[in-house]
């Protein structure tokens, strides 16, 4: 496949909020009538961009037959949860009324998320029909933020086994990534409302198909946690599918590798079909 011939469409405004413009790039694949997925990019939900992976990741999958659509949302920790799913739950409401005037088909959409990215998906997939959690990000509220697919690669999963440290943890990886995104110092109470925000508590039947896949030498985000997620949505009856990946960690190259990429396209072509 040859992303050479992937357009993509640059900076489109899904929703403007507080006098910020959040912006939406789409990278369409020569073939016409692709199903249509929604990249949400990691960085610890503090930083990273809708670009910062176009080249080696976005446009190499939409090469091989499946629409693109990376949006941007709010960072930590200027902005807390639920203030991102808000957005990118504002972007798929957005593509569903804008799309048939883009030519695309948005009957059936999946999310797409690495690391961070990926628990924001996940939780976007998982949060259906739960008003609390909508917002109105981009108005269009008489569509469905409701997706079809989800592909999670090495996200977190239970935010307060993710959080919890011990003290010579916490010097060796002095991280404040869930810290940041809930805007909890406390130890304590950010435990307590981590464990409000796992995905675990969310699954249920009504899940859609799931693709979970992780590197085995992951140092920021264990493997368990992707398998976790995995078997919850198994135990719940729903599809899902576990790949752990050999010798791979955290952000690893292997993911955007032409078999990874060929793998994740095929599996969203055959479930948004």
């Amino acid at each position: 496949m040859d992303s050479d011939e992937v357009r993509v469409e640059r900076d489109l405004v899904y929703a403007t909020v507080d006098g910020t413009d959040l912006r939406l790039d789409i990278y369409r694949p020569a073939e016409p009538d692709t199903p249509v997925v929604l990249y949400a990019h990691g960085g610890g939900w503090a930083r990273g961009d809708r670009s910062e992976d176009g080249a080696t990741r976005l446009a190499p999958l939409a090469a091989y037959g499946v629409t693109v659509v990376s949006a941007d949302y709010r960072l930590a920790p200027k902005a807390v949860l639920p203030q991102q799913l808000h957005d990118l739950k504002g972007a798929v409401r957005w593509l569903r009324a804008e799309g048939p005037k883009l030519g695309l088909s948005t009957r059936r959409i999946g999310v797409w998320g690495a690391s961070a990215g990926a628990y924001l998906g996940s939780l976007l997939a998982l949060s259906e029909g739960d008003s609390a959690l909508e917002g109105a990000v981009g108005g269009n509220l008489e569509q469905s933020s409701a997706v079809q697919a989800v592909v999670h690669w090495f996200g977190q999963v239970d935010l307060e086994a993710s959080a919890a440290r011990s003290r010579l943890e916490a010097k060796l990886l002095p991280f404040r990534f869930e810290a940041d995104l809930l805007g909890i110092d406390d130890p304590e109470r950010l435990a307590e409302r981590a464990r409000e925000w796992s995905l675990l508590t969310r699954v249920s039947p009504q899940a859609p198909p799931f693709l979970i896949a992780h590197g085995d030498r992951d140092r920021i985000v264990p493997p368990g946690q992707g398998s976790a997620l995995h078997e919850a949505l198994v135990r719940a009856g729903v599809r899902s599918r576990f790949e752990l990946v050999g010798g791979a960690g955290h952000e690893d190259s292997e993911f955007d590798s032409a078999a990874t990429l060929a793998s994740t396209a095929a599996w969203l072509r055959a479930v948004l079909r």
